[in-house]
């Protein structure tokens, strides 16, 4: 299950909560919300694991242009070095082959630019969620434990102890 999807869980179950008249408190199902929150602890490793591959997959990426712009490089001195053998006109070659080098250099660049730009976006992406996420329920409790606090207020009891953490 998608982060997402547990997070409008969340939400269903607190706008299907039962109001507390005359306070901006609601009666949540501690089962259910206990129950998202345990799916929650569940997916974030989940997307985490998945920021992990977009990492690995930038890696293989780099690997690869670095591998390439490798071979590149190798194809242009031996096709400098045939140039040099077989005809006069050594400059012509010596310009070639540097051309081909700076090309593929600027390839590889390219190429790892826009590895580093897709990683850096999806763990934006994932730390945005992940923030998110960490407030609504940081606000879930902070709204459980003031309905608590309010409802031992109502019962009469003593009001110099710390309400329980929920």
């Amino acid at each position: 299950m998608d982060i997402l999807e547990l997070v409008d869980r969340l939400e269903e179950l607190f706008n299907e909560s039962r109001a507390i008249p005359f306070t901006h408190n609601v009666i949540v199902d501690e089962d259910r919300m206990l129950d998202i929150i345990d799916q929650m602890r569940v997916t974030i490793p989940e997307e985490v694991r998945k920021a992990r591959q977009v990492l690995n997959q930038r890696e293989r990426v780099l690997a690869q242009a670095k591998e390439e712009a490798r071979r590149t490089i190798q194809l242009a001195q031996q096709k400098k070095e045939e140039i040099l053998q077989r005809d006069p006109i050594v400059q012509e070659a010596q310009i070639k082959a540097q051309e081909i080098i700076r090309q593929a250099e600027a390839d590889a660049e390219a190429i790892r630019q826009e590895a580093d730009m897709y990683a850096l976006e999806k763990l934006q992406q994932l730390e945005m969620e992940l923030a998110r996420m960490i407030g609504e329920v940081q606000n879930g409790i902070h709204a459980l434990q003031q309905a608590h606090a309010e409802a031992m207020m109502d019962e009469g009891e003593d009001y110099s102890e710390e309400p329980p953490q929920v």
